[in-house]
């Protein structure tokens, strides 16, 4: 995701320095289970610890030469480390680092959109309560309907929230998962134990049955749930966009001072940021279908998901973080204008009234067709 849509806090999460720190946590968390087993002396794993750190821009650079990350990782940490290096990666495969880490990444994003959600839930509820009895035209098919409230409309989006948020619960919940199988899954020089000691050890569940990856259903169905969020986000953005045209001016977004909104027009208002929302809701939506495209893997393994995951799932990520701050900011100042509400009821002189008054005439004897 550009910088311009991007919040530092989540942005940093999907840094190199923040992947190869995770990388390195998981090789040291591996070591650390070796060396209980007796197969890594103590005085390795304490060479290790002191001395195991890494350079990105070396990295990079021997990647150049290598074309493979993790390789090219690994060259770099033994490098700081010394003789002990050999012990880094003992009995892995690259897949189970990378895939590991990449779980971590999506918990540590998972943890910073649910206290987004949290934090809108707060101000969706307050104005729920606020405007519980603010009377305001109904619309269906963009027609006004009966009378509802603008509370009424803010509860609508406080429920989709609370269902976003366990939906977001149950997608950190499956990611929360690492794999130490080896290659093809078959813990050919890992035993399960050791495989689950270290996953605990990381706060992770050790991945049940992994081929040489961990199945992408789990990042499919991750990328799905932030995919809905943000289709709620948009329609929420959406709404006030409607509501907010010159027509009827019954709510408005925040408009700061000395902010202009047109180069030709100087008393334009415009919804630019819920017009933003959507615009990146689109983009986080449509990554979703990649994910899905990752699932079929040829046997046990290929890279064909690597390549689209290092954009879409840093993209999904960052871009619902940074339209769910944005719909925060835009609710948390939002300009409502109740003597607009009650013009626009009145503007089809009572028509929003004529399913009360029909079956006030069937209840007086006369035929639904008649009345």
């Amino acid at each position: 995701m550009i910088d311009r849509y991007s919040h530092p806090e989540m942005a940093g999460i999907w840094t190199l320095e923040n992947k190869y720190r995770i990388w390195l946590d998981v090789e040291i968390a591996v070591c650390d289970a070796w060396n209980r087993r007796k197969v890594i002396p103590d005085e390795d794993l304490k060479a290790i610890k002191e001395k195991a750190d890494f350079n990105v821009t070396e990295i990079l650079e021997i990647e150049s030469r290598v074309h493979h990350d993790v390789i090219a990782f690994l060259t770099n940490v033994r490098d700081q480390i010394g003789p002990a290096g050999r012990w880094i990666h003992y009995g892995m495969t690259s897949s189970d680092v990378g895939d590991t880490a990449l779980c971590m990444q999506l918990v540590q994003s998972a943890d910073l959109l649910l206290g987004r959600l949290d934090a809108l839930l707060e101000v969706v509820k307050g104005l729920a309560q606020k405007y519980r009895n603010q009377p305001m035209v109904g619309r269906t098919h963009g027609i006004h309907g009966e009378p509802t409230t603008l509370g009424l409309k803010f509860a609508h989006f406080y429920a989709e929230l609370m269902r976003d948020r366990d939906r977001l619960q149950q997608a950190r919940k499956q990611i929360a998962v690492g794999k130490l199988s080896g290659a093809v899954g078959t813990f050919s020089n890992i035993n399960p134990d050791l495989e689950e000691e270290v996953c605990q050890a990381l706060g992770l569940e050790a991945e049940p049955v992994a081929t040489q990856v961990i199945n992408r259903d789990r990042h499919a169905f991750f990328a799905s749930v932030c995919g809905i969020i943000a289709g709620g986000l948009d329609r929420m953005a959406n709404e006030i966009r409607l509501l907010q045209k010159s027509e009827g001016r019954e709510v408005e977004e925040p408009f700061a001072k000395g902010q202009k909104g047109s180069s030709a027009m100087p008393h334009k208002r415009n919804p630019v940021v819920c017009e933003r929302i959507c615009g990146l809701a689109r983009v986080v939506q449509s990554n979703v279908q990649v994910a899905y495209r990752d699932m079929p893997l040829w046997h046990e393994r290929d890279i064909s998901h690597s390549s689209a995951e290092r954009v879409i799932l840093p993209d999904i990520c960052i871009g619902l973080d940074y339209i769910l701050e944005r719909m925060i900011f835009v609710l948390s100042g939002l300009h409502v204008y109740p003597e607009n509400m009650e013009r626009t009821l009145n503007v089809t002189r009572g028509l929003i009234y004529s399913q009360r008054l029909m079956l006030t005439l069937i209840d007086a004897g006369m035929l639904r067709d008649d009345a």
